[in-house]
């Protein structure tokens, strides 16, 4: 019986070990992470985090059914075209990045949606030490090529919709009618192109 389980063990080894065996690297050139934020109730402020660090994991070299998924954000990177509101946004009215230098998001489920090359993800997503569950709707942008310098690469396109104030993003000036300087709900776009290892 005891031999059973030793075999048992092994098989469920080897089987974890099968899994999960490609890897895939973000190229920072060509990885960003975007918000997108409605301003005064008339116009939206859009920006995005330069430098995004990731590696994805998967099966095989054809599918990211399933696919492990993790990325850093380096806050101080934002980026909205003007310095005073980056330097704002670096304050512990919205990021406090001397305090949460980093965000980081993490898959928790990556499943094929109905159609081809549409996934959806559930990650973890951190910021200011702050995770909650965030469900992402992940589109697959061409397939995986070669290019001409005779790399693996794929590129993905991630979409969700966040409170911001559910991560401690506390920033709450309103005008006399109301309305949010800054409003609570923010768009988020990750756009990467990885590569294989």
């Amino acid at each position: 019986m005891n031999r059973f389980f030793q075999f048992l063990a092994i098989a469920a080894l080897m089987v974890n070990v099968a899994v999960a065996q490609v890897k895939w690297s973000a190229d920072p050139a060509h990885t960003n992470a975007r918000f997108d934020v409605k301003h005064l109730g008339i116009s939206f402020v859009d920006g995005e985090f330069t430098k995004v660090e990731g590696t994805v994991e998967t099966a095989t070299a054809t599918s990211f059914n399933n696919a492990k998924v993790n990325f850093s954000i380096d806050v101080n990177s934002v980026d909205t075209r003007i310095e005073a509101r980056d330097n704002h946004l670096k304050t512990d009215d919205f990021f406090a990045a001397d305090k949460f230098p980093k965000m980081t998001l993490k898959s928790v489920s990556f499943k094929s949606a109905k159609m081809k090359g549409k996934y959806l993800m559930v990650a973890d997503l951190t910021i200011r030490e702050v995770t909650k569950k965030v469900t992402f709707d992940v589109t697959q942008n061409g397939g995986v090529i070669t290019d001409p310098w005779g790399k693996t690469r794929a590129g993905f396109t991630a979409k969700a919709k966040i409170n911001r104030h559910d991560f401690g993003i506390k920033y709450n000036d309103k005008l006399p009618s109301g309305v949010e300087a800054v409003a609570s709900e923010v768009d988020i776009i990750v756009n990467t192109e990885l590569v294989l290892n």
